[in-house]
């Protein structure tokens, strides 16, 4: 039987150390995607443990052409904790990190608790208070950001940072699946999309979060939680200097330096 708390552990030291490690399904062949959730469950234990609280969910894997690349019909989802958050025009240091990548997403903030089955994004929206943008840095802390789908699970899909933007909207603002953007890097166009990428629409991602989250009896999200919703734009690798804008039509622009 495997060792979820040991595995667990592994991952937060290989975090701590800034040190990338080999992937577990390396070293376990039947690693599979329900294990990747119980390291994943150990892993938000130690770090509550540990003095840290959860502040956001975040969804991976949101597009249906990355989906249907990796053979699922669902996304996966992790969690953001209070030491990964940063703001606006924030500065965020290199060597915090292994192998950073930035994207952008768009985070939800509900008004109601919203629970399954059956939600609709049509539903999330009528209980969302605010949307903001914001650019997820993700950093997997496996070696050449290689793994399988369990692998990147049980590491809480790469979380690391969040910049989020310093304005809050209504949702009722946008028309969700036609909002562009695009981000520069040093002031060269790094990467661009429309927000119709995250399953047809930002909101179906909340909704589709809440589903899987009934199916698996973890109850209801409660009114204020915060839900990034997946990656609008393909994720950028960073270095050091690299000063990151990233524009969104409606919303105004994120930007941090890397030192």
């Amino acid at each position: 039987m495997l060792d979820y708390r040991g595995l667990a552990e592994y991952l937060i030291k290989a975090e701590k150390q800034k040190q990338a490690v080999f992937c577990i399904s390396k070293q376990h062949a039947d690693f599979t995607l329900s294990m990747g959730y119980k390291v994943q469950k150990e892993l938000v234990k130690l770090k509550i443990e540990s003095g840290h609280k959860v502040t956001a969910y975040k969804m991976g894997i949101t597009s249906q052409a990355k989906m249907k690349q990796m053979n699922i019909n669902v996304p996966i989802y992790g969690y953001i904790f209070d030491y990964m958050n940063a703001q606006d025009k924030d500065q965020i240091v290199m060597e915090d990190f292994i192998h950073p990548k930035v994207e952008a997403e768009i985070a939800f903030i509900l008004g109601e608790d919203i629970e399954g089955p059956g939600l609709t994004g049509e539903q999330v929206l009528e209980k969302t208070q605010w949307v903001l943008p914001a650019l997820e840095i993700i950093d997997s802390r496996y070696e050449n950001f290689r793994f399988q789908l369990p692998d990147v699970i049980a590491d809480n899909t790469s979380a690391s940072r969040v910049i989020w933007g310093n304005q809050l909207f209504h949702p009722y603002d946008f028309a969700f699946d036609l909002i562009g953007v695009s981000m520069t890097i040093n002031g060269e166009l790094r990467a661009s999309g429309k927000s119709s990428a995250v399953l047809g629409n930002p909101a179906n991602s909340v909704a589709m979060l809440a589903n899987m989250l009934y199916e698996e009896e973890k109850g209801k999200i409660k009114k204020g939680s915060v839900i990034l919703t997946g990656g609008i734009t393909e994720a950028v690798l960073l270095k050091k200097g690299d000063h990151v804008i990233t524009a969104y039509e409606g919303m105004g622009d994120v930007s941090f330096h890397v030192q």
